[in-house]
């Protein structure tokens, strides 16, 4: 089953939380994104609502049936991250923190782990195994771009990592084209090209306002243009589907 993931980079507000998921919930998304603890390159940018975002989530979750994704950063935040989280996102700035994937894994909480924006294909694997060596097989990759040379988008989406990782692993493998684009007129595009890839699902940012989000506004759908998007990306990943009779056979 393909995966959609979508919301907020940031929980900012009740109301902007709230309007968000039941957007989202809606058009078709399978799971709910949202930022309690955002890590970011300034100390001086939004760093998250903590705890108070937690809450936000456990009542967006409550009114629309999602499951939450959210990421930890702070090992200190574990045990309320765990109290709403379904599944725990771990951030590309984090990939190789291994004290946090130890305790991740530990945890049994299924795990969303980011490829770092330096990081090999056999680094990523090898952060997976943290989580995996300690008894937890509930782990799921992501392509969300690579630094390059390249300054057109924010980072280079490496699509060929999604065969490769496919081909390595028998971990789920999805894309985040929001990070790697940085840029909203580009998600919907190199989202059709991750599913054409053989990604097994998406995670997007959407806003109700990207004008005035408070973090990563410039490469968040908005929730107006969202159910078109998901149309077009889920009607692909459908009609790519193996016909279940040909697949047995």
């Amino acid at each position: 089953m393909f995966t959609l993931i979508a919301g907020p980079c940031s929980v900012e507000s009740r109301a902007q939380l709230l309007t968000t998921a039941g957007t989202v919930a809606a058009a078709g998304a399978t799971m709910l994104r949202g930022g309690a603890y955002k890590p970011r390159t300034s100390p001086h940018s939004f760093q998250g609502l903590g705890r108070t975002g937690l809450a936000l989530l456990a009542e967006a979750r409550a009114e629309t049936g999602l499951p939450v994704v959210t990421e930890l950063t702070d090992l200190r935040e574990i045990d309320a991250v765990l109290e709403v989280a379904d599944v725990i996102q771990i951030g590309a700035r984090n990939m190789q923190n291994y004290p946090l994937l130890t305790e991740v894994g530990r945890s049994g909480r299924p795990a969303l782990l980011k490829r770092g924006p330096a990081a090999t294909v056999d680094e990523l694997l090898l952060a997976a195994e943290y989580i995996l060596c300690e008894g937890n097989d509930a782990v799921t990759l992501c392509e969300r771009g690579i630094r390059t040379f390249e300054r057109s988008t924010r980072y280079t989406l490496d699509l060929s990592a999604v065969p490769v990782l496919k081909e390595r692993t028998h971990l789920p493998v999805i894309v985040d084209p929001s990070h790697a684009a940085g840029r909203r007129e580009l998600v919907k595009p190199l989202s059709l090209a991750a599913v054409a890839a053989g990604a097994d699902g998406l995670i997007v940012e959407v806003h109700p306002d990207p004008a005035e989000a408070l973090s990563d506004g410039p490469q968040a759908l908005t929730t107006t243009e969202f159910a078109g998007f998901a149309r077009a990306v889920l009607g692909l990943a459908a009609s790519l589907q193996p016909v279940p009779h040909l697949a047995a056979a």
